[in-house]
């Protein structure tokens, strides 16, 4: 079986990815509506790219 290589993105790219702002964004993350950060540094999250499109497609489904 053939591991899918993860994509990391920032935050300026998954707010174009979704239309949330940022502090939306953080709301959601802390009542857990939304996938959460993953630390790559320090000071630096990245999110992996395939639950924030998974996380778009359940908000279509449910519209």
């Amino acid at each position: 079986m053939l591991n899918t290589p993860k994509k990391l993105i920032t935050l300026k790219e998954v707010i174009a990815l979704t239309g949330l702002s940022r502090s939306t964004i953080y709301k959601y993350i802390s009542t857990r509506e939304f996938p959460q950060q993953i630390p790559i540094g320090e000071r630096s999250v990245r999110w992996e790219d395939g639950e924030i499109q998974s996380w778009i497609q359940r908000k279509i489904e449910l519209r």
